[in-house]
């Protein structure tokens, strides 16, 4: 099963093959369960496929590795803390989203589906018999979110969210029933249905915020109801930057992630509505700042170029003279990338193993090799060898571009998608 994995043992290899000779591997395209329904409980960009994180495991089990704590530098919403928790694993990550590590705590939590349904109907009761009231929010926040949202919307969530905050006390169901009403922001707004970048629609009939909280609530009632309870593990996610984090109190044995692309995503955008309803920052803008791969960088770019690996510099070199902007961008992200191999070094025990699942980009006709830059970092980082493979993408096979607004279609667009990614699996 595994000795189709390219192995890579010297940074030479690296920079003079780069990871070319990957196969793909099936093993590492599709599941071989379907996929428990709490991992859809919330809508999440570029979500990491839940099965590659149980054939993480095992390829680490496969490998004579005790595997009892894994963890997750870009902990997302939360699919491997998931997992680890399916597995009877202990799980430690990070991420810097708040609304992200909402998300993540309540897939890790368990909550018995009757109590969830009385809860809501206790928050539909109040939401009915309430007259609404002042907003906790600031001025700053409600201004914006009355760019995305009618004034009498905005005034039914601000009813839905008082409600939620009265009647759910129990720490661990108001996690829950904030998750839920996070999930039904973008549905309830002006924001374009199904597009994945900031999209006003102003002739979109948004959806009425009590009849798709009910609906939400009982879609995670089900999905708990369909859902075995997790043998009693330690969980530890945290809201931070992987760049200043307090490492995990004992080393990981297993660390399984994907990173962020870079000039892709802008994770605080995306998820503004509700980093301002739920009070995570009163301008999200403000949220974008220390993120791995966001544009809002700051370097000292002739001093700092040269801190970049060989194949980091070779390629912001090349992208200079076609855009200097993006040419920071990238630099900023690679110098950041070389730190994360340092740190998930350090975080690992002397024996343990880190799975990165990451992808190519290209830009303005250049291929950005990300998967070959982290690679070379994790070798100069301390990791003493790398096997990999490559994977399909199973969402891109029919909707390799993407439309100006950031959906998937396969209709030729200048912005294509890229169908594969690589599985660097890095022994210590």
């Amino acid at each position: 099963m595994w000795n189709q994995l390219l192995q890579v043992e010297r940074p030479s290899e690296v920079v003079r093959n780069r990871l070319a000779e990957a196969v793909l591997d099936p093993f590492w395209d599709k599941g071989d369960v379907p996929e428990p329904a709490i991992h859809r409980i919330h809508a999440y960009p570029a979500k990491f496929p839940a099965f590659v994180a149980s054939k993480a495991f095992a390829y680490a089990k496969s490998q004579g590795l005790r595997v009892q704590k894994v963890g997750d530098v870009f902990c997302g919403c939360g699919t491997v803390a998931l997992e680890a928790m399916h597995a009877g694993l202990d799980f430690w990550g990070c991420d810097i989203n708040p609304v992200a590590t909402l998300i993540a705590r309540t897939k890790s939590g368990w909550y018995d589906p009757w109590r969830l349904r009385e809860l809501a109907g206790n928050i539909i009761q109040r939401y009915r018999t309430s007259e609404g009231g002042a907003t906790l929010l600031a001025d700053a926040a409600i201004d914006r979110l009355l760019y995305w949202y009618s004034p009498s919307q905005f005034d039914k969530l601000n009813r839905l969210l008082s409600a939620i905050r009265a009647e759910a006390v129990d720490d661990d169901y108001s996690i829950a029933f904030l998750c839920a009403f996070s999930a039904i922001l973008k549905s309830t707004s002006q924001w374009k249905r199904r597009a994945t970048k900031p999209h006003l629609d102003p002739y979109k009939e948004p959806d009425e915020p009590i009849r798709a909280f009910a609906k939400q609530c009982e879609l995670m009632a089900v999905a708990w109801g369909q859902s075995v309870p997790p043998r009693r593990t330690r969980q530890r996610i945290s809201t931070a930057n992987l760049m200043n984090v307090a490492p995990p109190r004992s080393g990981l044995d297993l660390i399984v992630t994907s990173p962020p692309y870079v000039t892709s995503y802008e994770y605080a955008d995306l998820h503004q509505l509700s980093s301002l309803w739920l009070g995570y920052a009163s301008d999200y803008r403000t949220l974008r700042h220390g993120s791995i791969g966001s544009t809002q960088h700051s370097l000292n770019f002739r001093r700092d170029f040269k801190q970049l690996n060989a194949i980091g510099s070779e390629i912001v070199f090349r992208l200079f003279d076609k855009d200097r902007t993006a040419a920071h961008a990238v630099a900023k992200y690679y110098l950041d990338m070389q730190e994360v191999a340092v740190k998930c070094r350090s975080f690992l025990r002397p024996d343990g193993m880190a799975a990165f699942v990451i992808g190519n980009t290209e830009y303005k006709g250049l291929a950005i090799d990300n998967s070959s830059h982290l690679a070379l970092s994790l070798l100069e980082a301390g990791f003493s060898s790398l096997k990999v493979a490559r994977r399909r993408i199973s969402n891109k096979a029919h909707t390799p571009f993407r439309s100006y607004d950031g959906k998937f279609s396969s209709l030729r667009t200048t912005k294509q998608t890229y169908a594969e990614e690589f599985v660097i699996l890095a022994h210590t």
